[in-house]
């Protein structure tokens, strides 16, 4: 079994070591916001835009501050991942600034634009069936031939404290936030997230959006222990995994609250926000408007920060 290294939990120091690291190499992403989805909202929503971030898709911090953790003698090697898209794509390029191979297994129903754009970054692509088993079997035997170093899309220290930098962005643009939203899916952005706003807004809530046919996390944090995503029916493919332990023990801690909302309600969200400000954002992204808009009780009045995760969309399947 691939093992990630064990570093312990990561803190608001380790959150701003990365957030240096990957300056400059990263986009700082812009804050958008609608007057008319504010009005229909209730509250004051800024959207942190990770859709304009290189790759698409906040997963590049992440991916990037864990290629240059790397000593050389860890990187010799390359890199090597599981990925139904975003982390497969932004790892293979990041290893691709840095001069390093990258092996990536990929469930074989991943979408095409996402296919394509790893092959695009010059990656190897491996395969395989769309089933969490599937993707770790043929990991090991990936890493186990080439000794390419592991990083885990969502359960490694330096990914964390990479997508934490999309949340500090955030707060540092945006006075006074009362509550921060993001998706949560491995827990990868969710557990940054919690890091960088209890950081440097400890009053501030960190509340999680997901799919309500993948509610894994909603229920392991409801019972407080990891319950195992199987068999996810939902349109959000970039959350269809499992929370990872270290995500979960960060989650457990800090997080105020998750929340759900269903295909139908993502899919308005998402229409909504094409339309209205005019950018393409992917279901998983749009998952955070829609519980808003699901729970005004919650949001009345407040200033909200939104992380729109990522834009990579198969325009050949448009889901209205």
């Amino acid at each position: 079994m691939v093992k990630t290294m064990d570093l312990g939990l990561p803190n608001f120091e380790d959150v701003k070591i990365a957030k240096e690291r990957i300056s400059g190499l990263v986009k700082k992403t812009p804050v958008m916001s609608s007057s008319f989805i504010n009005s229909l909202a209730g509250c004051e929503i800024f959207f942190k835009c990770e859709n304009f971030q290189k790759v698409g898709a906040f997963k590049y911090r992440g991916a990037t501050n864990a290629v240059l953790a790397l000593s050389d003698e860890e990187a010799k090697n390359g890199v090597a991942t599981h990925s139904s898209g975003n982390h497969a794509q932004a790892l293979a390029l990041a290893a691709k600034m840095r001069g390093i191979k990258a092996y990536i297994v990929m469930p074989n129903n991943s979408p095409s634009v996402k296919k394509e754009a790893v092959a695009g970054y010059g990656a190897d692509i491996i395969f395989c069936e769309p089933t969490l088993a599937a993707r770790e079997s043929t990991l090991n035997e990936l890493v186990e031939k080439t000794s390419a170093a592991f990083i885990h899309p969502y359960n490694n220290f330096n990914v964390i404290c990479g997508q934490a930098s999309a949340a500090y962005e955030l707060i540092e643009e945006i006075e006074n936030l009362d509550i921060v939203t993001c998706p949560v899916g491995g827990g990868g952005l969710l557990s940054g997230t919690c890091i960088s706003t209890k950081g440097l807004l400890p009053n501030a809530k960190v509340i999680a959006a997901e799919p309500e046919a993948a509610d894994d996390a909603k229920r392991s944090f409801e019972i407080g222990e990891i319950v195992p995503s199987i068999n996810p029916k939902t349109i959000c493919d970039g959350l269809l995994t499992s929370l990872g332990e270290l995500n979960f023990k960060i989650i457990s801690s800090n997080c105020d609250r998750i929340i759900t909302a269903n295909d139908d309600e993502i899919i308005t969200a998402m229409k909504l926000i094409w339309e209205r400000m005019k950018i393409i954002v992917e279901p998983s992204s749009a998952v955070t408007l829609a519980v808003i808009l699901k729970n005004p009780d919650i949001y009345k009045d407040k200033r909200v920060g939104v992380i729109l995760s990522g834009g990579n969309v198969d325009l050949t399947k448009i889901y209205w």
